[in-house]
């Protein structure tokens, strides 16, 4: 097995989120993949088989759990196979459909794209956002009631919170026992906060708890799910916008996103990388 180490969604040459990329010859057994993520350490590891037509079937684990998709790992991925392979796009079999995610060159080394799951998003109910609010220490005044708090799909759950102000995403804490068992117990993968800085720049952070992991620093599937969401909602703003994120973590993160007006479809989300050791 080959394992390799990347930061998917970088800016300027730094930051990112970690990702681990491995490459076999035959898929291994759960066990052995959860060991090995949990070795890497990051909060996904991506492991790829090639097949016969030249596709490539994917798994993602956390150091806690499989994870059905992972949007930063899928951008460390897509750029090994842009490096490996050459510029053009790769179709990935994931455990739940397909999608593809294109690398090409830029003047920084790969860029990748990955065109994610079909979207879609729902009401939460009203009990879970009044624990979800309580465990944050957050009250309705603190959420832009421009954006509702909703479920958001794009190959995995996400609950969409957004803030009135910049401060209050800076300051996010919480108790990770209490929220990982409510996102176990709705199926989510991360809850992601947001500011809405313009129509064309959103700031962003992910906890992501139900994983084993306090905040991912970047997060392509919550993206991918915070756009069809937007597109749900009817909003007015851009179709093509930038997420920050890692900022106050040290780890400064960038996403574009981009997402066409049909109802459901896929989305857009494209990001640097950099490895972060390569032996």
């Amino acid at each position: 097995m080959d394992v390799l180490k990347l930061a998917a969604f970088s800016h300027n040459g730094q930051g990112g989120n970690p990702a681990g990329v491995a490459f076999c010859e035959e898929m291994p057994g759960d066990e052995e993949m959860l060991k090995v993520a949990k070795e890497v350490g990051f909060s996904e590891t991506a492991f790829l088989v090639r097949q016969v037509d030249g596709s490539w079937r994917v798994r993602y684990f956390a150091p806690a759990m499989e994870i059905a998709f992972c949007g930063h790992a899928t951008i460390a991925l897509g750029a090994v196979l842009g490096e490996r392979f050459g510029a053009g796009e790769y179709k990935l079999i994931l455990n739940d459909g397909e999608i593809s995610v294109r690398a090409e060159r830029s003047g920084k080394g790969i860029v990748a794209t990955l065109q994610s799951p079909g979207t879609s998003s729902e009401d939460a109910p009203e009990e879970l956002i009044d624990q979800i609010l309580a465990a944050f220490n957050l009250t309705c005044d603190n959420l832009d009631p421009a954006f509702p708090i909703r479920f958001a799909f794009g190959g995995v759950r996400h609950l969409i919170l957004v803030l009135k102000d910049r401060k209050t995403l800076a300051d996010m804490k919480y108790p990770f026992d209490t929220v990982r068992s409510l996102m176990l117990e709705h199926g989510l993968t991360t809850i992601s906060l947001l500011w809405h800085e313009s129509d064309e720049l959103f700031h962003s952070r992910n906890p992501f708890a139900a994983g084993g992991v306090y905040e991912d620093p970047a997060t392509g599937a919550a993206a991918a799910a915070f756009a069809g969401y937007l597109r749900d909602i009817g909003w007015q703003g851009k179709n093509t916008f930038t997420i920050l994120q890692g900022e106050d973590m040290g780890m400064p993160s960038r996403l574009l996103v981009k997402y066409s007006p049909e109802i459901g479809s896929s989305v857009a989300v494209s990001g640097e990388t950099r490895y972060i050791d390569k032996d």
